[in-house]
């Protein structure tokens, strides 16, 4: 059974379609990539499924409830988190910091017990920091826990990224592009990161250019090309599947 389920998905932009009528879905513990040349549409249905854009057509379904246009707030609450293609990351506040912020979403003490700095604040603290450190240990960054996020690699940053996601405790984890700007190393490092949490039961849903990447770690890829929805299967038959293969081909001929 799937737990995120995309039906139908549409928008269109003065007139032009820039996504039109996708649909496909991830089922817990699977990893879904979708793919396709520049343009293609892939950060604008990434939009529309974590409630940055309401789509003009079409449905999100997650564990059985229609969320379709909710807020990312209340998405987070319902299990549905996101990393971003740029980086949200507080460059200032520490590694432990800014993963525990993550927390605070969670967090249903009410505010006056924390100016007064009562038993139950402190106690919400000390559960924070320590899932923090827990997280972090899972992502390698345990020892830069105390460091500014700003004096991390990009790797790193893309790696803090998520687990403060991961703070969340997300049914569905959406990542967008965890892998753009790192080198060869960080990459392996964001593979296996990657097929970790898939591996925990959590669903994850990919938008991602390095296709080595995808076609390693997916268990379903779908493929977009000027908002449409061109094919969908495992890698394997994607990777010989003729219409991808001329959407690419067409696409490094454009650039050429």
């Amino acid at each position: 059974m799937n737990l995120l389920s995309i039906e139908g998905l549409g928008i269109s932009f003065g007139g032009i379609k820039a996504v039109n009528n996708v649909s496909f879905g991830v089922k817990p513990g699977e990893i879904v990539s979708v793919i396709g040349p520049n343009g293609a549409g892939k950060t604008t249905l990434f939009n529309m499924i974590s409630g940055v854009y309401l789509p003009g057509a079409g449905k999100v379904i997650l564990n059985g409830e229609d969320v379709t246009a909710m807020s990312p707030h209340l998405l987070a609450r319902r299990g549905m988190c996101r990393t971003f293609q740029n980086l949200q990351v507080f460059q200032s506040m520490t590694v432990l910091e800014n993963t525990i912020a993550g927390y605070h979403l969670q967090e249903s003490g009410s505010v006056l017990a924390d100016i007064l700095n009562l038993p139950s604040s402190r106690r919400r603290a000390k559960a924070a920091e320590a899932g923090a450190r827990d997280l972090l240990r899972r992502v390698g960054l345990e020892r830069a826990a105390e460091r500014e996020a700003g004096s991390l690699s990009y790797g790193s940053l893309k790696r803090l990224e998520i687990a403060r996601a991961m703070a969340l405790n997300p049914k569905v984890l959406l990542l967008d592009e965890p892998a753009a700007g790192c080198n060869a190393v960080e990459t392996e490092e964001i593979d296996h990161l990657i097929a970790e949490i898939a591996a925990s039961g959590v669903a994850i849903l990919l938008v991602e250019h390095d296709m080595k990447l995808v076609m390693r770690i997916s268990n379903h890829i779908v493929v977009l090309d000027h908002g449409e929805k061109i094919a969908e299967g495992d890698p394997a038959s994607v990777s010989q599947n003729p219409a991808v293969i001329a959407a690419y081909l067409g696409a490094e001929n454009a650039a050429g």
